[in-house]
């Protein structure tokens, strides 16, 4: 399964080298997979600071602090020929700062904020009830442990 994810950096806090987004590259593809989706697809990942992220999630969820991800689905159907998949805002400091709390990797936690993104692109939603959330969080831990990235 192809799946072509673009980035753009808005953010001066944390470096984004290769390594990075092919980290990213590889988490999208496992969700995809693991959600049995073989149309070729694409995401835009944006990589912005907590400051930036404060203000979409304002804009956009009328929330005004800074969260880690945002998700911004795009509705269309991966069951076609080919599908966007959406857009995702990545605050890479917020990141730092929970991997750092959380006690593991910042890749780890890069990757769990992109499948969870990425869940969100395909219509989970952790907000919507306890068995909804914990649907979601399973997948994301499983698609991390397949990944070999542990805590």
């Amino acid at each position: 399964m192809a799946c072509h994810v673009s980035f753009t950096n808005q953010q001066r806090k944390e470096r984004t080298p290769k390594a990075l987004k092919d980290l990213i590259r590889s988490t999208v593809s496992a969700v995809l997979d693991y959600e049995g989706i073989s149309a070729p697809g694409e995401l835009s990942v944006l990589f912005v600071d907590n400051r930036s992220i404060r203000e979409l999630n304002r804009d956009f969820r009328n929330i005004d602090r800074a969260t880690d991800v945002l998700s911004f689905p795009s509705g269309e159907d991966p069951e076609g020929e080919f599908f966007y998949i959406g857009d995702m805002a990545l605050s890479l400091e917020r990141a730092r700062e929970q991997s750092e709390e959380y006690g593991h990797s910042f890749e780890r936690e890069v990757a769990f904020l992109t499948a969870h993104s990425v869940l969100h692109c395909l219509g989970y939603d952790h907000e919507t009830g306890v068995e909804d959330e914990q649907e979601m969080f399973a997948r994301q831990e499983a698609v991390l442990q397949r990944m070999g990235l542990t805590r």
